[in-house]
């Protein structure tokens, strides 16, 4: 709004200082701030709000250390992400770049959904909330959003990388092409050029013009299944204070330098990346995501005065995904958030092995004590229990376990890094 003011009826003036609103930098700073500061300010407010309504977590008692004192805490604290995050984009982004459309309406649309599965589980008593069909529904529905979007947009598009031999030189060197391209490339690791068409797995069909839309239509499918992946995983990882929203913190600092890199012609070169023009304005959204994860964490970090609840959980999910797919990064990401995954993978891998150990055995047995795998290192492993992994033995404090979790979140952001230099 303030930018739109701005770029209309200021940008020919000489008012000082009004010139810094062209900088993504300044922008993005400015959002950061403002995002923190909404988390901190209107956070509390919130918090005091939701107890007064009496919107408290239902808790179920797993034989956690410290799990019940956690009954009654206010739930339903995505709300506050989301304000800080919409607030300060809505201030200061520019609301007719394609990709800052496109990442609000994906906040709005996840964080809605999640609302929903909140307000049943309040409302009803039921701790399962949302069906899990709407929910991967509404997942679906923004993977669908999403993808079309960018195959019908004129304004998506982007700009290849290749190689060439500078004879002056004797040395290679990136070059991107001037001719801006609509087409379903990504970012892999580990091959020169970093690039994957997905019209490479299409062109065994005669016709090209078929081929090209039956490569757009493979990458509509890869963006629904990772929206929902990495939704689902996000959900799973928000078990422990401060967990959920202290990793997707550090995935949203690689996700901005990252959009800052691939928006700026002169870096993309130099990391050999593809550039894609007005991806840059992800950046503007990207701090304001941090900010309110950071003001968020003053009132969620252990012990919580306030829960995401799946208002947030959902939200920061399909946000992560989304915006890793309109930088074209959606295959690092299983690197980037192998926490989600990990936690998607064991209970996936636990409810399984039951099954398949129950029609064996008639008894189902575990691979883990407990899962999501965030609860399986708080958990003490019973004496003669059919598990698996009884690693460690001593249940871990929470507060331990949220730290570590950090720790490899930040170093999975390096590896993210370190793989678009490795050929």
């Amino acid at each position: 709004m303030f930018y739109s003011i701005v770029q209309r009826y200021l940008e020919s003036s000489d008012f000082p200082g009004i010139h810094l609103m062209d900088f993504i930098s300044f922008r993005a700073g400015v959002t950061f701030a403002l995002a923190l500061l909404i988390a901190l300010i209107f956070g509390q407010r919130v918090i005091h709000r939701l107890q007064r309504m009496q919107i408290g977590e239902e808790i179920r008692d797993l034989g956690l250390a410290g799990q019940m004192e956690k009954r009654g805490t206010p739930t339903m604290g995505g709300v506050i992400i989301i304000l800080a995050i919409l607030l300060p984009c809505l201030l200061v982004g520019n609301l007719t770049n394609v990709y800052m459309i496109l990442m609000l309406v994906a906040t709005v649309w996840m964080g809605s959904i999640g609302f929903l599965d909140d307000y049943r589980k309040i409302k009803f008593h039921n701790k399962d909330g949302l069906k899990g069909k709407y929910k991967v529904t509404g997942q679906v529905g923004l993977g669908l959003l999403v993808g079309i979007t960018m195959w019908l947009s004129p304004q998506i598009v982007m700009s290849e990388n290749t190689e060439v031999m500078n004879l002056e030189l004797k040395e290679t060197e990136v070059v991107h092409s001037p001719i801006y391209e609509k087409t379903p490339q990504t970012t892999i690791p580990f091959v020169k050029n970093h690039n994957f068409n997905y019209e490479w797995l299409t062109n065994w069909i005669s016709d090209p013009e078929a081929a090209q839309t039956m490569g757009w239509i493979v990458f509509v499918a890869v963006v629904i299944m990772v929206v929902t992946a990495v939704s689902n995983g996000a959900n799973l990882t928000d078990g422990l204070d401060g967990l959920c929203a202290g990793t997707s913190a550090i995935i949203g600092v690689a996700l901005l330098i990252m959009a800052y890199l691939g928006g700026n012609i002169i870096y993309s070169g130099y990391l050999n990346i593809m550039y894609i023009p007005g991806s840059e304005e992800l950046v503007v959204y990207a701090a304001a995501f941090i900010g309110a994860l950071v003001g968020f964490l003053w009132y969620n970090a252990p012990p919580a005065q306030v829960f995401m609840g799946d208002t947030g959980s959902l939200m920061l999910g399909g946000v992560i995904a989304v915006f890793a797919i309109l930088i074209r990064k959606e295959l690092l990401i299983p690197l980037l958030c192998l926490i989600f995954f990990l936690e998607d993978v064991s209970v996936v891998l636990q409810v399984s092995y039951f099954k398949a150990t129950r029609r064996k055995y008639g008894e189902g047995r575990r691979i883990f004590k407990m899962t999501p795998l965030h609860h399986h290192f708080q958990k003490e492993a019973p004496a003669g229990s059919h598990v698996l992994l009884k690693f460690p033995r001593i249940p871990i404090p929470e507060s331990r376990i949220v730290i570590r979790f950090w720790i490899v979140g930040i170093l999975l952001a390096v590896l993210t890094f370190v793989t678009l230099k490795v050929r």
